[in-house]
């Protein structure tokens, strides 16, 4: 089997799939990726059994067939690799592939294609098309509150659900919530309707695919155990989902709140920013004193001093102090590309929610922090 295609092409292609790879794995074959050749098209899967990625290239072929090769090997090669055709043989008598590139040449060892998990990316559930911006959109937005405790397998990814005529997004840790609704969303898909639970690994390879191909629609295809997503033909995702029941994520939305005030969401950011630098390492407190003029945003720090920042408002309300995680709230202010931020709440212990009027379909929950 002898394979030409350009280095640039292949490397994309490698790089695509290679993330895929679990490290951890103890099974030596899943280092591998499956590469398969036939009518000019050079085929590349890796798989983690609960991930899975496909990418279709073209090349010019002599011979079908196929193989397995150490996929972290082949992408360190090609990226010191130059710009130009590479030549692909395969000697099924030493079990090596030959790749020569200008007067580059190396003797790779391979592994037997049959070693390799038998992978589908198709199933008959009613297709969904998304936009890639919109892709994008719900996973910038929300992806920053996913949990990263894997106790909480159930919290550990993004939560997809269509109602009424909108696409809902949830994520959730426990400490705070980013919701965010794509509108004039249709499906007649009935798994999607009870909602499902995309892990965060998967989460990131669609946010790759998405990413590759911006200016087009992801097709989607979800079913009681896995989500299938595909892009113009030549880029494939096999997602497990996360079998588990999601929390009841309305029940922390206040259903009313007392209080608000609003200011512009730079002048705030950059004073969180500062004000941190002198909050506890384990906590990450600042605290919020709320004036009807002004917002004091301060932080103590047991060895360091002490800082506060004063910031104009116009606030109606009772005055209140409220602590928060500095983290936070910079994440949730990093994903508003927005110039006013609203905060709504009750009291200094009741959930305080994040928004904007130039971003409607998004909602933010941040719990306070005893401080």
């Amino acid at each position: 089997m002898n394979i030409t295609i350009d280095s640039h092409l292949l490397r994309d292609g490698i790089n695509k799939i290679l993330t895929v790879i679990d490290k951890k794995n103890s099974r030596p074959i899943l280092t591998n990726c499956l590469i398969n050749a036939y009518d000019n098209k050079l085929e590349l899967i890796a798989t983690d059994l609960e991930v899975t990625a496909k990418v279709i290239l073209n090349a010019i072929i002599d011979t079908p067939g196929k193989f397995c090769i150490n996929t972290k090997n082949l992408s360190d090669i090609l990226r010191e690799l130059p710009d130009a055709n590479l030549n692909l043989n395969i000697d099924h008598g030493k079990n090596t592939l030959g790749i020569i590139c200008k007067n580059i040449n190396y003797s790779l060892l391979i592994t037997n294609a049959e070693d390799y998990p038998q992978v589908t990316f198709e199933n008959s559930s009613q297709p969904i098309n998304l936009k890639s911006k919109d892709l994008l959109n719900i996973i910038g937005k929300t992806s920053h509150a996913i949990s990263t405790d894997e106790t909480r397998t159930n919290l550990n990814g993004i939560y997809f659900q269509h109602i009424e005529s909108k696409l809902r997004a949830v994520a959730i840790d426990g400490h705070r919530l980013a919701l965010i609704d794509i509108n004039n969303f249709s499906s007649d898909n009935n798994v999607l309707a009870d909602g499902v639970i995309i892990p965060k690994k998967g989460i990131a390879e669609l946010k790759k695919l998405a990413d590759a191909y911006s200016e087009s629609n992801i097709k989607i295809n979800i079913d009681e155990s896995f989500l299938y997503a595909s892009a113009n033909e030549d880029y494939f995702l096999s997602v497990r989902l996360i079998a588990r029941e999601y929390p009841k994520y309305q029940t922390v939305i206040p259903s009313k709140t007392s209080f608000s005030f609003s200011l512009e969401k730079h002048n705030l950011l950059n004073a969180v920013k500062r004000i941190r630098l002198l909050s506890n390492e384990k906590t990450n407190g600042i605290k919020f004193s709320i004036s009807h003029t002004e917002l004091k945003i301060s932080a103590d720090h047991p060895s360091l001093g002490h800082a506060t920042e004063t910031l104009a408002i116009d606030y109606q309300g009772n005055e209140m102090e409220i602590g928060f995680n500095a983290k936070y709230m910079l994440e949730v202010l990093n994903v508003l590309d927005v110039s006013d931020i609203i905060f709504e709440f009750n009291n200094e212990l009741s959930p305080v929610i994040v928004r904007s009027t130039e971003e409607e379909n998004f909602l933010g929950i941040i719990m306070p922090l005893k401080i």
